[in-house]
């Protein structure tokens, strides 16, 4: 296979993994994403392209590829992204590029996806890839989490709500589910996940 500059690359990908983390708006994969990445600083992070709008704490290139609806147009027009998909007006996709560098390398790449990007995973690398999705403890408690970020309207955390009834339809799909009650359980059984997932790729 050729990359986008004509490099040959391992379709094999080695003992590559990659580790998709799901959850509805608010569901924490974000944060889990960060402390497990703290605690492994070995494991590589895939930076997703979106056309949303860069929120203040945010860096472009560290949390996302901000990128124009042009850019991302230009991006679909060569085939660039392993997955994309559009959410509440928004753009998001995965460059296959970087994705396929870090397999070969050998990494376990996290990725912060929604549903149909994980599903899009699974399917193109089914043999290289792990799927944990992050339930919320309750309807309640997501909400709560939603209005304290403090950076959507109400309509916008009711949009997020409906969405979320889509995204748990999804949840026997993914290889592992875990119910995020407990900050620093649920990232102890983020890394188990990957450790077990490991272990049976190096069989």
């Amino acid at each position: 296979m050729k990359g986008e500059e004509g490099q040959s690359i391992n379709t094999d990908y080695g003992s590559g993994l990659l580790c998709v983390v799901s959850s509805p708006s608010g569901g924490g994969k974000t944060s889990i994403i960060e402390e497990v990445r703290k605690r492994h600083p070995e494991f590589d992070y895939s930076v997703s392209a979106t056309t949303r709008p860069k929120r203040p704490a945010e860096v472009h290139g560290v949390d996302y590829l901000f990128v124009s609806d042009k850019q991302f147009d230009a991006y679909l027009q060569v085939g660039s992204f392993v997955e994309w998909a559009g959410v509440h007006d928004c753009r998001y996709g995965t460059l296959k590029e970087p994705i396929l560098r870090m397999l070969e390398a050998g990494k376990v790449v996290m990725l912060d996806l929604d549903v149909h990007g994980g599903m899009n995973v699974k399917r193109e690398f089914p043999e290289k890839s792990l799927l944990i999705f992050l339930c919320p403890p309750s309807e309640d408690e997501l909400v709560n989490r939603l209005q304290k970020r403090n950076s959507e309207s109400e309509q916008q955390i009711e949009r997020r709500l409906e969405r979320m009834q889509m995204e748990l339809s999804y949840v026997d799909k993914y290889d592992v589910q875990i119910v995020n009650r407990n900050f620093g359980q649920s990232v102890r059984q983020v890394e188990r996940a990957i450790q077990e997932c490991q272990a049976r790729l190096e069989v």
